[in-house]
């Protein structure tokens, strides 16, 4: 899977966000807040084909955490960009 490419990264003070620069006007219903990894790892991920083992393998490579951790934190942020409909 991929990341949507017609979607931005934002960071706006200390706040990461993804806007879709295509609306003539801001919906802010649909405006995505993402913490400080989850905007790494957008960053990371963004035009290149992922799954959950690469955000594993990201997180495991970056950060202090087990596997187990890693993997559950994998699964959530996906499952997450899946159902904001953040992907292609």
């Amino acid at each position: 899977m991929k990341l949507r490419n017609d979607l931005i990264l934002r960071h706006v003070g200390d706040d990461h966000i993804i806007v879709d620069p295509g609306q003539d006007m801001v919906d802010m219903s649909k405006v995505f807040n993402l913490n400080e990894t989850a905007a790494w790892l957008w960053e990371e991920l963004s035009d290149q084909e992922f799954d959950q083992v690469t955000i594993k393998n990201l997180l495991l490579e970056r950060y202090e955490v087990t596997d187990s951790q890693a993997n559950k934190d994998a699964d959530y942020l996906l499952q997450y960009f899946v159902d904001q409909g953040l992907t292609e």
